[in-house]
């Protein structure tokens, strides 16, 4: 008896496998008799419309988000275009459970759910080796790169490696929002160790079973990554997702000018609160002049988006200066201020208070009481610290400068179970005026008046998937070198300007979610365009002349033929 060939002609070789895979049942009946595939999927040509209504199906028969999650992992594994295909025409349904909110129950689960490799996994005692691990990614030539250390995984810590779910759920919305195709991108997760306990005790845990080295250990670490990611892959961007707060700002500014890289948790979510911020400020009714912003939260996202939004408001004529007063900030100790006897992370050092006059505020009501507010933003972890008490304050403090205004309310901790408040606490506690945007989804709802009218609220979700999508397409395509303060500014005026006459009629400040695709194409063209004005693009000046001859229909043109879209195969043989 012969035994089992593993000759590349058998029908069943990797490559018929792969071609399977990618495909499904929407093969012609002249393809399948082409590349040896009769009789090894069934008969049954199908539309991908068809496929996906049956996986939908599917999904709507499991019963938790974990259980959902699992079922589309396993379709992303066996047909990657039923996939995308399946995220882009349910995303309000789906990307909850492919990203937040359920990508953090994954993450804290990862080592037990783990049943094949879908990332790179780069320990820091390979740390000689990393060039020969990147090279063995199956896929050449990356594009974008999303990679962690899994020190500050969401709202829930350090979880090692088993913060790689963040990289791999990230890129899926690469793939889905900006049509950077799946066969470009990386998710990596850099092992050094976990201070997770629970980690550590594991015995299914898959990541080192080490207490993380000393932070210099580290940084050397990711020194020899970046020079060894742009050695290997030198057309790659690099997207940092979810460092702790200190190495967070560290690496960011250590890298910023000499590699293509940029990190979403500080500039993506200040992009994308900005994006938000300025159709808030046109819909409050108070003037630039006198907004006063107190940001509940002092770590890498807080720090990021104020310093955000500090911009926004020197671009409009104010000082620096000027423009950082508007800032009031709290952590766990209290309002921060220079006096207040507490050595300061360097990263809150810019936004401290010095005219405090020595008075310390200890509680988020002292200082809505002290500051008066006009917007409050969370960026805490911390489920419900925007009370009843809070939002009222808040409330107040705007109502007192006049009839018409009404108070900005973002709480965007990530997942739901983070969240400051809910939307419904935060339409009942302002008597229905408030302009709320969160990071976790939340649903519209309706309340019936006295006199038996109904008004429907909806809510807006600032989801960073509006803009790091947007900022990486528009960086590769532009073939940026690096990627510029100027560049994820525009990207948060872009997303400001991409919403239609219906969103602004309901009084939104994002886009309808379903139309991500269409606000990330918008994005990337301006990030595009700020690419070629500073100076980092590296495409011909013959073809930017050739956009700016025929202008942004032209150049909204070359970007929608360069993306990924799943819709093509079956859908013409039918």
């Amino acid at each position: 008896m012969s035994s089992p060939s593993s000759d590349s002609q058998s029908p069943l070789a990797m490559s018929d496998r792969k071609l399977i895979l990618g495909q499904g049942l929407s093969f012609t009946p002249e393809e399948r008799i082409n590349k040896n595939l009769t009789g090894l999927i069934p008969h049954t040509m199908e539309s991908l419309s068809t496929q996906c209504a049956r996986a939908m199906k599917m999904i709507h028969t499991r019963q938790t988000p974990i259980d959902k999650y699992l079922y589309l992992s396993s379709i992303k594994d066996q047909n990657v275009d039923l996939f995308y295909r399946l995220l882009m025409n349910h995303v309000r349904e789906l990307m909850p459970l492919v990203y937040t909110p359920t990508i953090g129950d994954v993450c804290l689960q990862y080592s037990t759910l783990y049943t094949r490799p879908e990332a790179l996994y780069i320990s820091i005692k390979q740390r000689k080796s990393i060039r020969t691990i990147l090279k063995n990614w199956p896929y050449p030539n990356p594009e974008i790169c999303v990679v962690t250390d899994g020190s500050r995984i969401l709202g829930l810590g350090d979880l090692g490696v088993n913060g790689v779910g963040i990289s791999i759920g990230k890129l899926s919305l690469y793939t889905a929002a900006a049509g950077i195709h799946p066969s470009k991108t990386l998710p990596i997760v850099l092992d050094c160790g976990t201070n997770n306990e629970t980690n550590l005790k594991d015995p299914f845990y898959l990541g080192m079973r080490e207490k993380r080295p000393s932070v210099q250990v580290q940084q050397d670490f990711m020194d020899e990554f970046m020079e060894a990611a742009r050695e290997v892959y030198p057309e790659m961007v690099v997207q940092f997702e979810d460092f702790e707060s200190e190495k967070a700002f560290n690496y960011l500014d250590r890298y910023r000018n000499s590699y293509k890289c940029f990190n979403d948790d500080i500039q993506g979510t200040g992009a994308v609160v900005l994006g938000g911020y300025i159709g808030a400020v046109n819909l409050s009714g108070v003037p630039i002049e006198e907004q006063r912003l107190v940001f509940m939260g002092a770590g890498s996202a807080g720090v990021g988006v104020a310093k955000q939004l500090v911009e926004y408001y020197t671009r409009r004529g104010l000082t620096e200066a000027e423009a950082r007063d508007k800032f009031w900030l709290v952590d766990t100790k209290g309002l921060v201020t220079k006096d207040r006897g507490d050595k300061l992370a360097s990263h809150k050092v810019y936004f401290a208070r010095t005219d405090n006059e020595g008075q310390q505020y200890r509680t988020l009501e002292e200082v809505i009481e002290y500051v008066q507010p006009t917007a409050l933003v969370g960026l805490t972890a911390t489920f419900g610290v925007f009370t009843e008490s809070v939002v009222r304050a808040l409330k107040k403090s705007v109502d007192a400068g006049g009839k018409g205004r009404r108070p900005i309310l973002f709480p965007l901790s990530n997942p739901l179970t983070k969240a400051e408040c809910t939307f419904e606490q935060a339409v009942n506690w302002t008597d229905g005026t408030v302009i709320f945007a969160s990071g976790s989804p939340f649903s519209s709802f309706s309340v019936k008046t006295a006199n038996d009218n109904v008004i429907t609220y909806h809510p807006n979700q600032g989801n960073n998937v509006y803009v790091f999508p947007g900022i990486g397409l528009g960086a590769i395509l532009a073939k940026a070198s690096k990627v510029t303060d100027d560049m994820i500014y525009t990207a948060a005026a872009a997303l400001s300007e991409s919403l239609n006459a219906d969103e602004i009629h309901k009084g939104l400040i994002y886009p309808e979610i379903e139309r991500v695709r269409d606000a990330s194409i918008v994005v990337a063209r301006e990030v595009m365009k700020a690419a070629r004005r500073d100076g980092v693009s590296e495409l011909p000046e013959a073809q930017w002349a050739e956009f700016e001859e025929w202008g942004d229909v032209s150049l909204t043109a070359y970007i929608e033929s360069k993306i990924y879209n799943p819709t093509s195969f079956g859908e013409s043989h039918l």
